[in-house]
């Protein structure tokens, strides 16, 4: 009897160690015009859907953005599809104050969570590098189709770029 109790204690603890937040980080959708706050352009609805698509299995159960419209926007289709809130954080104490709320945010959901976030070209890159994943890319600004993957662990964050809806052309 012994044995079989700690034959499934270390079957759990094994299991439990093995288990890694997955964190999807993507820029906003393209926007309608160069106002402060805008909504999403054609396309950018369109990347919106196409983000929903992309991430229709994958059951988020956290979604973070900026509190601007274009976050909010693009994360909304994939919000509805899985009956979440977009939890807006904000820039009130400037980008570093953001990103480190967002990571901080991140950092206290359980260990088998699945997180999207939903930043800026001059965000994301930092978000990711903030949770761990030292080779995240800076993003230029024409780029809204990169999906950034983190499989976040106790012994640090592994990660995959890969792309979703129609590409773009960036020079």
């Amino acid at each position: 009897m012994k044995r079989l109790l700690l034959a499934a204690a270390l079957s759990l603890l094994t299991a439990t160690s093995a288990m890694a937040q997955t964190v999807y980080l993507v820029r906003h959708a393209e926007k309608a015009d160069a106002s402060a706050d805008p909504v999403l352009s054609e396309a950018g609805q369109a990347r919106a859907g196409a983000l929903s698509t992309a991430l229709a299995e994958t059951h988020p159960g956290h979604i973070f953005a900026s509190p601007l419209q274009r976050t909010r926007l693009t994360a909304a289709p994939t919000a509805t599809f899985h009956s979440v809130t977009v939890e807006p954080i904000g820039f009130d104490a400037g980008a570093a104050a953001h990103v480190a709320a967002i990571a901080e945010r991140v950092r206290a959901l359980p260990d088998d969570a699945v997180v999207l976030i939903v930043g800026h070209s001059n965000t994301v890159p930092l978000i990711a590098r903030a949770l761990g994943y030292a080779e995240a890319a800076d993003m230029p600004e024409c780029e809204y189709d990169r999906m950034t993957v983190l499989h976040l662990m106790e012994g640090g964050a592994h990660g995959q770029v890969s792309r979703y809806g129609a590409p773009t052309n960036c020079p």
